[in-house]
């Protein structure tokens, strides 16, 4: 049977059939008839040696070599002056939010269409979203909703803060997400940030090896987070970091992400509530195994994602691409079908061949857990929310 599509600016025919040719186009391009996961960990180098070397040291905890080389790899490759590993991205983004200044009954900006460990960060540090729209080509904070909503919703008064005039709450930071690694239009973002003395701070989670104007994702804002999950391009495991520019606000994040302790041979003295938040050697030590391999990971999926996108083109798919002045790390190829319909078709046909493929995240303004947060005019969130789907990126050993 066949159905009839509309694309944005063009018709055309999507059938049964073309929906299993996806299926044989992704077993091809991965080589395999079993199962094709939707971005998997892949352990090239000396990911092995490393880690047995902690265990033969004993230094498995938040103490030893390795958690230091992770660090500097890490500002090295993003040319971030500092870099303080954390257990998590979200312990990362918690972080990072909290030396931006977000307090208690602040608010932060950010963005509907985004996983929900942003707004969790938001909530750790007490302050409550604000949920504005996405940009239809980067998928990630759109600057003309950004600039509505703060000429119409905000003020600066003479603290030299800028307060939302409905909640009477101060905005303390804007929090835009590089969605699937596609980096957003972080100078304008950046501009309208520094008019409106809001702090910016970058959810990097998905963008380690994505550039925006030539910089690194997460060196622009005041403060960010990247992830090194499991699913991530690279892995500790379960681990993140926070990149800044500025030596003070480094000092304080590894101070307080390490219990609030002082140093001292014996001694325990803690100057402030802090936090068992830094990442072990252990991870550390896969995660520097894992940077040696990043450039020759990038390499392999920005070639996926032009395979995908030859593709797409040939069969009237339609990609996402990165952006004009970007250079994305394509953690996730994504699709943007018609409609709901026909997106859920695509998940069931893929997913039933045991090839994993994913909507969208739930819009944040969507979640119980955010009822009474105020949000913008969402149109392409609501939209594009219903149309997407992530397909296989895994790293690939050999690229047809």
């Amino acid at each position: 049977m066949q159905i009839i599509l509309k694309a944005i600016n063009q018709k055309f025919i999507m059938s049964d059939d073309l929906y299993i040719k996806f299926v044989e186009f992704i077993r091809e391009l991965y080589d395999t008839k079993g199962l094709v996961t939707l971005h998997a960990p892949l352990f090239l180098g000396n990911e092995k040696e490393y880690v047995l070397d902690t265990i033969d040291s004993t230094f498995v905890s938040s103490v030893g070599n390795f958690v230091k080389q992770f660090e500097h790899k890490v500002a090295e490759f993003t040319s971030a002056k500092y870099a303080i590993a954390t257990v998590n991205g979200t312990a990362a983004l918690h972080i990072a939010l909290k030396l931006a200044g977000v307090e208690r009954n602040t608010e932060v900006i950010t963005q509907s269409f985004t996983f929900v460990a942003t707004c969790n960060a938001v909530y750790y540090c007490g302050a409550k979203p604000i949920f504005i729209d996405i940009d239809r080509v980067t998928l990630g904070m759109s600057v003309e909703s950004l600039e509505e909503f703060l000429q119409q919703n905000t003020e600066i008064r003479e603290d030299g803060y800028c307060w939302n005039k409905s909640t009477k709450r101060k905005i303390s930071a804007c929090l835009p997400m590089h969605t699937y690694g596609f980096p957003v239009e972080l100078y304008k973002i950046k501009a309208l940030c520094d008019q409106y003395k809001i702090s910016l701070v970058e959810d990097a989670a998905e963008s380690l090896g994505s550039f925006y104007d030539g910089k690194h994702t997460g060196t622009i804002g005041k403060l960010s987070a990247i992830s090194f999950n499991g699913n991530k391009i690279i892995t500790t495991g379960g681990g993140g970091i926070i990149l800044t520019n500025d030596e003070q606000l480094a000092k304080k994040a590894r101070h307080i992400t390490t219990t609030a302790k002082l140093q001292h041979k014996w001694e325990f003295n803690h100057d402030e509530v802090g936090y068992n938040y830094r990442l072990s050697n252990l991870n550390a030590a896969l995660g520097v195994a894992q940077m040696e391999q990043l450039p020759k990971y990038i390499k392999n999926k920005r070639k996926t994602a032009k395979y995908y996108q030859e593709w797409g083109v040939k069969h009237g798919m339609e990609m996402v691409k990165e952006h004009y002045n970007t250079r994305a790390n394509y953690w996730l190829n994504t699709i943007i079908m018609p409609d709901k319909k026909h997106r859920d078709e695509l998940l069931k046909v893929t997913n039933n061949n045991n090839i994993m493929t994913r909507p969208a995240w739930t819009p944040m303004h969507k979640l119980s857990i955010n009822q009474g947060c105020q949000y913008s005019n969402l149109i392409n969130t609501e939209q594009l929310s219903d149309r997407i789907i992530n397909v296989p990126s895994s790293v690939k050993l050999t690229t047809k």
